[in-house]
């Protein structure tokens, strides 16, 4: 048995090296036709001995059975967006503002191609994989751990002679272009659609349930930044990069480090004029402060870093024609009015709504219905009109005129002279209360699984519902009674408004939809007030003297949570059964000495949390987390595929308790 597992952990090393020559060095030293029988010498010894199983092993990448769905996971360090820049001046101004808060000369910046795909984290331990999870809003993600294994440019193990004790290592997930049109013409053969273009590919093979389905999309992984690291000290953001590609990690090639922010300029209309040739699309630069210490100085706001900037390319753009302007009335009250063009494909996109913003826009810019237009993708995503064609108007286009009552509702509408926004005046507009109940019910807020844009169509035109709140009196009866709407489609709807009960309270304020207030910020004021009756009480001026909130979304908090009808209306959700559990710590931020004087062994995989972040909560709650099981153990905390801790707790007579147990305990 011996020569077995010596031939299979040889069979593994051999391989893991040479996935890391062909898909990181892109310099292979074997023939595809003898990776291959090595793989099948593997997969056949493991197969006669399951006892040998490893999930580092390069067998696993061929993907898991399938999810029920995706549990999430907080990230330990939060995973912001970037603020955009779109010309030299905005670039200039960033340096400046840098400059001035560091209070120095000259910033030595790091400049990288900005790629078109999917943000993921990738946590190790002691240099194995344990866990992969998507960018998600910046605080939690979904836990993708089987799909990212099928990537065979991220390492498995990591090689090096530093292998850091924990590392959380941030990347971006694409497909490169002769990869996606493989995919393409391989979706035509099977008669299936073909992809609209690589990100929605990329992203998409990242979200699959099942990772076996992940696996045969040509994934691809740049990884562009440390966010956690034990052990090691790193001065640098370029030094963290060359000591993740020590480690066996793909990193661009076309990174530029050590240059001013001239250069950086300089280097971005290299970029823009090269993007079209590269093997994968990007749509920018990315400019970072250079020195880790100046970047913990600086600091970020509530949703970015104040040390990067994204610097955008130029977007692709086509001509149309303007068939018409319809205005759409959101859950604000807001009257948008919105392009509805003669669909032309953009940068592999069909597109045929374009936003334009509001009626200052349009005056600004001379849209007139009729009109051909120059169109483009913001930022290569979001439809808009950048201009009219003036040389081929004919006299017949007609000016646009915003209407005096609402579209939907016929009630007044009216503009705050400090805003470019006119609204609905009736707050029980039915188009306002449809958006509401739709964004109350969406994945960020209550998650109710079913109740999607036409289940709200219909709840509101009945007159089932005319606030969020009823959606927690409706019943089986009265859901059967919609069109197409059969017993066991309703009863899981009634299941899917119980389970949602339960609910933390960032989700809780982020439903309520209150002006000015995302995921983000309502984690921020959770985390600060830890309960709802302590907002309700809270003043502009109590939100403002929280790091990350402004003035506007201070006032816009206070004017909705002094606002009789909110109150009335939170207070029915509360009496519906609704229970609010204490905003969750983010791991490594839990306070107290619940757990004083215990003293806990983790075994196996926890599902939500690596054992690092739960040893970071344990410790947080004033407990001690050991190696191994001794008479002084007070818990054994177990996950899937425990190893011999779990039997030796169990022949002591130790406690074993599993993750939500142990979230209870600290009172997470």
């Amino acid at each position: 048995m011996s020569k077995i597992i010596k031939k299979i952990e040889e069979l593994r090393t051999a391989l893991h090296l040479h996935n890391y020559r062909y898909y990181v060095l892109d310099d292979p030293e074997i023939s595809d036709a003898e990776y291959d029988r090595l793989m099948q010498e593997l997969i056949a010894l493991e197969k006669a001995h399951p006892e040998c199983y490893s999930p580092d092993s390069p067998t696993q990448r061929v993907g898991a059975a399938p999810l029920e769905k995706f549990e999430t996971v907080a990230h330990s360090v939060p995973m912001l967006s970037l603020d955009n820049g779109f010309n030299d001046e905005d670039i200039s101004e960033f340096d400046k503002r840098v400059r001035k808060n560091l209070g120095v000369m000259e910033v030595s910046y790091i400049a990288e191609p900005k790629l078109d795909g999917l943000a993921v984290e990738l946590v190790y331990e002691n240099g194995h994989l344990v866990m992969a999870s998507t960018r998600g809003d910046g605080m939690k993600g979904e836990v993708i751990t089987a799909n990212v294994r099928t990537i065979r440019s991220v390492p498995l193990i990591l090689h090096g002679e530093q292998i850091p004790s924990l590392l959380e290592v941030r990347g971006e997930v694409f497909i490169s272009r002769d990869g996606f049109r493989r995919l393409n013409e391989e979706r035509l053969k099977n008669e299936l659609p073909p992809f609209a273009n690589p990100r929605n590919a990329a992203a998409g093979a990242v979200r699959q349930l099942d990772s076996r389905a992940t696996a045969k999309r040509p994934l691809e992984i740049f990884l562009y930044a440390i966010g956690r690291i034990e052990g090691i000290q790193l001065i640098s953001h370029s030094e963290s990069l060359m000591f993740l590609k020590s480690l066996g990690f793909r990193i661009n090639p076309l990174i530029r480090a050590n240059i001013t922010i001239g250069q950086a300029i300089d280097y971005y209309r290299e970029l823009s004029e090269k993007r079209h040739n590269l093997p994968y699309e990007i749509d920018g630069m990315v400019i970072k402060v250079d020195n880790l210490a100046f970047q913990d100085q600086l600091g970020a706001t509530s949703r970015s870093p104040r040390w990067a900037i994204a610097y955008k390319f130029k977007a692709m753009q086509e001509t149309t024609r303007l068939l018409n302007i319809e205005v759409q009335v959101g859950r604000t009250g807001a009257l948008t009015p919105v392009a509805i063009l003669e669909p032309v494909s953009v940068g592999g996109v069909t597109v045929s709504r374009a936003t334009l913003h509001n009626d200052d826009e349009i005056r600004r810019k001379d849209i007139r219905i009729g009109d051909m237009v120059l169109i483009q993708r913001a930022g290569d995503v979001i439809p808009e009109i950048v201009k009219v064609i003036d040389a081929v108007r004919t006299g017949d286009e007609k000016e646009f005129v915003m209407p005096q009552n609402c579209p939907v509702c016929g009630a007044a509408v009216s503009r705050d002279p400090d805003e470019a926004v006119t609204r609905c005046s009736n707050p029980d507009c039915p188009a306002q209360l449809k958006e509401r109940v739709r964004h109350f019910a969406s994945k960020g807020a209550f998650d109710i699984e079913g109740m999607g844009e036409k289940m709200v169509e219909q709840l509101v035109s009945k007159g089932l519902v005319s606030s969020y709140a009823d959606i927690f009196t409706l019943d089986k009866p009265a859901l059967e009674a919609l069109d197409r709407m059969g017993t066991k489609s309703a009863l899981n709807i009634v299941n899917a408004i119980e389970k949602s009960k339960n609910i933390s309270l960032a989700r809780f304020l982020y439903a309520l939809g209150i002006r000015h207030v995302g995921e983000n910020i309502a984690q921020i004021i959770a985390d600060r007030f830890q309960t709802i009756d302590g907002i309700l009480s809270a003043k502009a001026a109590d939100f403002e003297a929280i790091g990350g909130i402004g003035s506007e979304i201070a006032q816009s908090l206070e004017r909705f949570f002094s606002d009789e009808k909110n109150r009335k209306t939170i207070q029915h959700i509360m009496d519906s059964g609704v229970n609010l559990a204490v905003s969750p710590l983010r791991f490594g931020e839990g306070q107290g000495e619940g757990l004083k004087g215990k003293i806990f062994v983790l075994t196996g995989t926890l599902e939500n949390m690596t054992r690092s972040q739960a040893k970071a909560l344990i410790e947080k709650s004033g407990g001690k987390v050991t190696e191994s099981v001794s008479k002084n153990t007070s818990f054994v905390v177990a996950g899937a595929s425990p190893g011999s801790k779990l039997d030796k707790a169990k022949k002591m007579g130790i406690p074993i308790i599993d993750e939500t147990t142990l979230k209870e305990m600290c009172e997470v």
